[in-house]
């Protein structure tokens, strides 16, 4: 099996049934089969295949032995998996927590506090037992839609070319490609239709399409930017180009957006309790002189109470659940972090055609000009006649389509002589004889102006003027224009004279806009988003689109780009004229990415439509990428959703679901935080004015009931923001911070009347809480078990309450929640008041505080309750004016006053440092090297989180996207990968290429490291 190389071409010695014999390592092995330069006989006889294609067993077989053609991803072991969702830093302190409890509780002449850790030791388990559970059904869920638009390719099979799952490949298949297809595997070229040129960028950093000839290799992932091609596969899966780059590399894991945010979130939750804890342990310490043991308990109370363990599954679940819901709406998502940016999208660029329009050309009845006695009706039947009535183009089909059914339009005719449409003529022509009497007429259709020098019967200089003016009126509005013209051949003969012809009338033609669309733009407008069109037609047809649309006229040509603001504009600069233009027409894709690009250094959150593979590089660029319907596999792969049913409105209500699922997501966001802040505010108030000591115990059950009840959040029905949103975290922790002491001076009243009063003895006859000396050996001060059962209910039942408002924007008991939320809420409390009316507890210090005691604090909680609703509207009375701001100046056509360019400055500034799509912004601050402290730490503790964002983030188009940046790193520093030489010299020449690049950056390296300064 040794081979020669003669001329270009390698002859080798192939084996009977070389498939059978050969193995699989043999046949990838370079020194022994080397692809690219066998020739072309030999590589079919060595992949026993032909020019027909496999056979069914021939497939079945080789998908035994190869396997399928995608790359497998690696199985995790499930009880590492389990156990990552107790490694990460609010875990850390839970953790922290159980040891001090079993550790350094001891002392006093008690043993370790067992409860307390078994009780945190549990809740752990019961934590991550619900993520584990809970994230395996929402990757499944995602994984399946997902597969829902896995990749196709066309092979052919049995000597008839199908359509299959690309995953589906094996060696030996031949395979068809056209522009936009994404090659589904590596191949080598058999047959070329025109010029074919390959965009290989995403693989080997090759900024320009490479060209393509028979006998050349491809590689999988590669895009056809040109041309046709049929070529046979040779590698599938891991042994393609990409699967042994992934092999050598590892997988690329970027830190996702909702890490970083949950990141953030763990660090505000952190950074809090570490300040209470340092306060506790000066007061409790320092001044109290509190002994060892009694402030170790206070301070489990602090690590457990603070930490929203519950917070990452809820987040991740919502998200996963969510794209669920969105499949429904016809609108896939490619990955889950997408939802995110969609929710705070602020302009939506869309094509016009197939978009807002049905790309089907109809004839505009209302307005069609005529100029004989032949009625309206009369001169679309004559254009009909004049029509093909098989293998139509776009205007005969409109035509006959507005005459009625094409078999009627002949009928009573019979045709004499057709002259179809051709550049040079610019008209079609037909003579036909009517049957019932014999005549012979004929008609024309076709450019104004060339039916116009045919007609010489009735051609007055009024009737030129009125033609010209109105295709000039058409022009203006968009409309093409269609002359139709007649004439009768009195001699009967087909190529008869006739008695001249006659203008009859002229058809507008235009692309209409979707029935929905008008209707569509309308909500968006309503929602805040700005509707740019973003075409390659002409202007007028833009403009008139535009004005049927109510998108508006205030567009422009493509070269404002280049050229600037037209003169006697009002603009002063380019970002402004695209910030309130209303579309821009005359598009290529260039042009459309430096308009997302503009957009996007504004402060916008950018959507793009796209459905070709130039509109891949606008797609990948924007922070929202959707591929419509019947998009090429080349801007599939750069979307981040993709459309399975035409038209814009499938986006407007993508962006509501979108928003509803952020809204749940920020709802439990304030809620986590606001309990963190009122757990520590509360017993810190108490611990410090009274010494008391609430039991850790009781805190550890109000989590765990607070967790469960939040599990159900995901699946809550809220109402979405009428505003884009994002991740404003200062939003979010300012109202934690005011929901959280609001809550605690609640608990601080209650504990305050029941010590210093007896308005609760008086009025309802319950037990009096007794205080006894600092030096008693059991419950000092305040610490009564009775009044703990107390405190322990009031705050399960505010602490819980608290999520009915934060889920609505309008007064609580307006905004209905889900039953599941309800049931929950409602199970739980009930668990909380029987344990705070029937417990004795002596390891919780806790007793029995009876139904009078657990009425009365019910009914405090309602009267706290209700202003909650009051301080929410006042918040937002403080945040919603900025947002509306923000609205009003991206959806008017005037320039931007300097108050609004001032503000739109201080807002960008301010977002560099903020939220939106944080993954890209993360890597483009480590390409210019200027991440700071805070975003280091946050990154990396947001790494922690990735158990629950890993299975999310999986998507069948996005294996190829990065692999150059895989290879090269954020800075193009390829010494990053740690690959043995050996194993890169199999690749082939282009992959060598590669390999020469990394060895050369590991050289540079090491000497820039030895070279003494």
């Amino acid at each position: 099996m040794e081979g020669k190389l003669i001329g270009k071409s390698t002859i080798i010695e192939i084996p009977e049934n070389p498939l059978r014999t050969i193995t699989v390592e043999e046949l990838y092995d370079d020194g022994k089969f080397d692809f690219s330069k066998m020739e072309e006989k030999d590589l079919f006889l060595l992949l026993e295949s032909s020019r027909d294609g496999l056979t069914d067993d021939q497939v079945n077989e080789r998908l035994e032995k190869f396997g399928p053609n995608k790359i497998e991803e690696k199985k995790r072991n499930p009880i590492l998996k389990f156990l990552s969702f107790m490694w990460n830093p609010l875990s850390w302190v839970m953790e922290i927590a159980a040891i001090v409890a079993i550790a350094l509780t001891n002392g006093g002449g008690e043993p370790p506090n067992w409860q307390d850790f078994i009780g945190i030791v549990l809740l752990l388990i019961v934590n991550s037992a619900i993520s584990f559970i809970e994230e395996r059904n929402a990757g499944n869920a995602v994984q399946a839609l997902q597969e829902s638009i896995a990749p196709e390719a066309k092979a052919k099979r049995d000597g008839e070319w199908k359509v299959i799952e690309a995953s589906m490949l094996v060696p030996g298949d031949i395979i068809s490609l056209k522009l936009g297809d994404v090659v589904p595997a590596d191949a080598r070229v058999i047959a070329v239709h025109g010029q074919l040129l390959m965009n290989q960028a995403a693989l080997t950093g090759e900024s320009l399409p490479v060209k393509k000839e028979i006998g050349d290799e491809l590689l999988s992932g590669a895009i056809c930017k040109q041309g046709e091609a049929e070529a046979i596969v040779m590698g599938t899966g891991k042994y393609s180009f990409m699967g042994k780059t992934i092999g050598l590399v590892g997988k690329h894991d970027d830190t996702a957006h909702l890490q970083i945010v949950m990141g953030r979130i763990g660090m505000f939750c952190i950074c809090c309790i570490v300040i209470f804890l340092i306060a506790q342990i000066v007061v409790m310490y320092g001044v109290f002189r509190y002994e060892y043991r009694r402030g170790m308990n206070n301070l489990i109370v602090t690590l457990i109470g603070g930490i929203p363990t519950a917070m990452p599954t809820v987040l991740s679940v919502t998200l996963a659940l969510g794209a669920r819901q969105l499949s429904k709406q016809k609108a896939i998502v490619t990955h889950v972090s997408a939802i995110e940016e969609l929710a705070a999208v602020t302009i939506l660029c869309s094509d016009k055609t197939g978009t807002l329009t049905l790309n089907k050309l109809v004839i505009d009845r209302q307005t069609l000009k005529q100029y004989s006695d032949v009625g309206l009706d009369d001169i679309i039947r004559y254009a009909a006649i004049a029509s093909r009535t098989h293998h139509q183009d776009a205007i005969d089909a409109c035509i006959t389509e507005a005459a009625g059914d094409i078999q009627s339009i002949r009928k009573g005719i019979e045709e004499l002589h057709f002259k179809p449409f051709n550049p040079t003529d610019k008209r079609t022509e037909i003579t036909y004889r009517t049957i019932n009497d014999g005549k012979v007429h004929r008609i024309s259709k076709g450019m104004s102006r060339v039916i116009l020098e045919l007609c010489t019967r009735d051609k007055t200089d009024e009737l030129i003027e009125q033609l010209q003016k109105d295709v000039d009126e058409f022009a203006s509005r968009g409309l093409r224009s269609l002359a139709v013209a007649i004439e009768d051949v009195t001699s009967g003969e087909v190529g008869g004279k006739g008695n001249g012809f006659k203008l009859i009338g002229l058809l507008p033609i235009y692309d209409p806009p979707r029935e929905d669309t008008k209707e569509t733009i309308d909500r968006a407008i309503e929602l805040g988003i700005k509707v740019k069109m973003v075409t390659g037609d002409q202007l007028a047809i833009a403009k008139e689109t535009g004005r049927r649309l109510g998108i508006g006229d205030n567009m422009f040509l493509s070269k404002v780009l280049k050229d600037g603001p037209p003169e006697g504009s009002a603009y002063l600069d380019i970002d402004d004229l695209v910030l309130h233009a209303d579309g821009f027409s005359g598009v290529y894709p260039e042009h459309k990415y430096e308009i997302v690009e503009r957009l996007q250094n504004m402060g916008h959150m950018i959507a793009m439509t796209g459905d070709g593979v130039n509109d891949a590089p606008a797609l990948k660029k924007a922070n929202v990428g959707i591929a419509v319907a019947d998009a090429s596999d080349a801007a599939r792969s750069a979307a981040d959703i993709v459309l399975t049913e035409p038209g814009l409105s499938i986006v407007i209500d993508a962006v509501l679901g979108a928003r509803k699922i952020f809204q749940s997501m920020r709802n439990y966001s304030v809620y986590t935080c606001s309990m963190t802040i009122r757990l520590l505010v509360g017993y810190s108030i108490l611990l410090f004015a009274f010494q008391y000591d609430f039991p850790s115990f009781m805190l550890l059950i109000l989590t765990l009931l607070n967790n469960g009840t939040m599990m159900t959040i995901s699946k809550d029905r809220v109402e979405p923001s009428p505003y884009p949103t994002k991740w404003l975290l200062s939003d979010v922790f300012i109202h934690a911070i005011v929901y959280g002491i609001y809550s605690a001076l609640s608990t601080v009243a209650l504990f305050l009347i029941i010590i210093k009063t007896s308005f609760f003895q008086e009025r309802f006859d319950v037990n009096e809480i007794h205080y006894r000396p600092l030096d008693s050996p059991t419950a000092p001060g305040w610490n009564d078990p009775v009044l703990n059962s107390i405190i322990y209910l009031q705050a399960s039942i505010m602490s819980h309450g608290l999520i009915f408002i934060t889920r609505s924007r309008t007064f609580f008991f307006l905004d209905r929640p889900s039953f599941m939320l309800v049931i929950s809420f409602v199970l739980a409390q009930l668990i909380a008041t029987l344990i705070a009316v029937y417990a004795n507890w002596g390891f919780a210090n806790v007793a029995a505080c009876g139904w009078t005691w657990a009425g009365i604090v019910w009914i405090w909680n309602l009267i706290w309750f209700f202003p909650f609703d009051l301080i929410k509207f006042a918040l937002a009375a403080y945040f919603e004016p900025k947002k509306k701001l923000a609205i009003e100046e991206t959806l008017q056509i005037e320039p931007s006053t300097p108050e609004q360019r001032s503000r739109r400055e201080i807002m960008t500034s301010a977002q560099k440092g903020s939220t939106p799509s944080i993954e890209r912004r993360l890597s483009t601050m480590s390409e210019k090297g200027n991440s700071s402290f805070e975003e280091t730490i946050v990154r990396a503790a947001g790494r922690y989180f990735a158990p629950h964002t890993r299975d999310l983030t999986v998507s069948p188009y996005h294996h190829h996207h990065h692999l150059a940046r895989m290879l090269a790193g954020n800075n193009d520093n390829l010494y990053r990968i740690s690959a043995d030489s050996e194993n890169l010299r199999k690749f082939s020449l282009v992959q060598a290429h590669h390999a020469a690049r990394i060895l050369k950056a590991q050289e540079e390296r090491l000497e820039s490291e030895t070279t003494p300064v």
